[in-house]
């Protein structure tokens, strides 16, 4: 039951702290997805909440639904104009910034899909930025490190597909903890979007936190 799950609620918007494993469109093979918990968080409502933006199926945390067709518009357009502040936490399978807590920077690497018939499509960097990629920007600081592991703080620029994964393997040489795509794999996905903040023009901005889940902190990472 995702009712539990609730970070902010207005008459515009709902924001949820989507479960890691959770996808929020409906796979091919028909198995559950968001659309399945939608008509429990009506709060009153006739219409369902629907998703403004998208999180992978392994990330969890902060997702953000429209209540109604105007608000939607809205919102869109706060993503579309860069206006939209996000902040994500990773685990990194390997040392980066020399290992120094606090270390920081920006990676700006432009992104590109790729797809053969073996592996699928995918994301890849493409420092040449050319026709067909879109610029991608990222601020990352180091937290801590633990066992050859890096906790980092992400604050994505744009809103590209896989951005954050494909600029931490290929911006800090280090993919995320069980990626399946560009790191290792096997284990839980540790990635979360840990905070969200939208302005509005006349209102109260959309301010939500979702908690570190319990996967960081059995891995030995906490905020603090």
């Amino acid at each position: 039951m995702l009712v539990n799950h609730v970070l902010f609620l207005d008459g515009e918007a709902l924001v949820i702290d989507k479960p890691a494993g959770l996808p929020v469109d409906r796979p091919r093979d028909g198995s559950l997805s968001l659309e399945n918990h939608l008509d429990g968080l009506t709060f009153g409502f006739k219409r369902w909440p629907v998703p403004v933006h998208r999180l992978d199926r392994d990330t969890s945390g902060c997702l953000l639904l429209s209540r109604n067709p105007k608000a939607h518009a809205k919102l869109q357009q706060a993503f579309e104009q860069g206006l939209v502040r996000k902040r994500y936490l990773a685990v990194l399978d390997g040392v980066i910034g020399d290992g120094v807590e606090g270390a920081s920077g920006l990676i700006d690497l432009a992104l590109a899909k790729v797809s053969t018939v073996e592996d699928g499509w995918r994301m890849v960097g493409d420092p040449q930025a050319a026709k067909g990629s879109k610029p991608s920007r990222t601020a990352w600081r180091l937290l801590s490190v633990k066992d050859g592991r890096s906790f980092v703080e992400f604050i994505p620029e744009t809103g590209r597909t896989h951005q954050i994964r494909v600029h931490a393997l290929e911006g800090l040489g280090a993919p995320v903890v069980g990626d399946p795509v560009y790191g290792k794999g096997g284990g839980q996905t540790l990635l979360h979007a840990a905070e969200l903040t939208i302005p509005r023009a006349g209102k109260e901005p959309i301010v939500a936190k979702a908690p570190l889940p319990e996967r960081f902190v059995a891995a030995g990472f906490s905020e603090g």
